[in-house]
């Protein structure tokens, strides 16, 4: 049977969704270079909705590997480090592509900057066209403009793939009013609106992408894919992670 054949599973509430992946998923622990069991493990919970027939799109970061201007020697301009920094979420999409196609996932890999040697030119009715054969689409380069973060290529490409959930994969299992990890009083939040997030300035996404998500209606789902079943549970509407709506 061809994976276009598969029908979604009907307990399933999202049939199609964008994954945001960050760089530093790619490092495992340590957050830098490539953990393979890490993203193996990522590429195996990916398989799983695939295999129940969900419509999946990614963005990856590049963190793991340069980070933007943030990576840059002091002075470095702007533009080039923007630039240096979508590249490595190419190399991130596709070490993801390899990892998912070793384990017979059928994928694409386009590029918001052009290289056709590698990977397709990003389309949106391509895009539309790979997910409806049931192919995951990996989409690389950001925006392919400087200025705008992989949180904002996940909030443009899923607006533009009319995606129903956009899941943003992160080592926490959730949003916290503060940082968890260096305060042991840190409250997780269940739901909140998009209006508290900017209000309260809780580093959900970054500002722009909680915009735009918020003007188009798309729900956002922080999760710790860290637990390989909340992938699942998010996708039939279980109680995990943190919702924003």
């Amino acid at each position: 049977m061809r994976k276009s054949d598969i029908r979604p599973d009907a307990e399933l509430k999202y049939k199609r969704i964008l994954l945001k992946l960050s760089g530093e998923m790619f490092g495992g622990k340590a957050g830098l270079g490539f953990d393979y069991d890490a993203i193996n493990a990522v590429a195996q919970q990916v398989k799983s909705l695939w295999e129940r027939g969900v419509q999946i799109g990614l963005v990856v970061g590049g963190g793991n590997i340069f980070r933007g201007a943030g990576s840059g020697q002091p002075g470095m301009d702007r533009v080039a480090a923007d630039h240096m920094g979508m590249l490595a979420t190419v190399i991130n999409a596709l070490c993801m592509q390899d990892a998912l196609e070793r384990i017979g996932v059928q994928t694409r890999v386009m590029s918001a900057i052009e290289m056709r040697a590698i990977a397709e030119p990003y389309i949106k009715r391509r895009a539309d066209r790979h997910l409806e054969k049931g192919r995951v689409v990996i989409f690389a380069a950001g925006t392919g403009s400087p200025f705008f973060t992989t949180d904002t290529a996940a909030a443009l490409r899923a607006s533009e793939m009319s995606a129903q959930l956009l899941i943003k994969a992160t080592k926490v299992d959730g949003v916290y009013d503060k940082d968890p990890r260096r305060y042991k009083d840190a409250v997780r939040f269940d739901r909140l609106t998009f209006g508290e997030v900017l209000s309260r300035d809780l580093k959900v996404m970054d500002a722009t992408a909680i915009a735009f998500c918020k003007d188009h209606g798309i729900p956002i789902l922080v999760l710790d894919m860290e637990h390989p079943e909340n992938l699942s549970k998010a996708l039939e509407g279980g109680p995990v992670g943190t919702l924003v709506t």
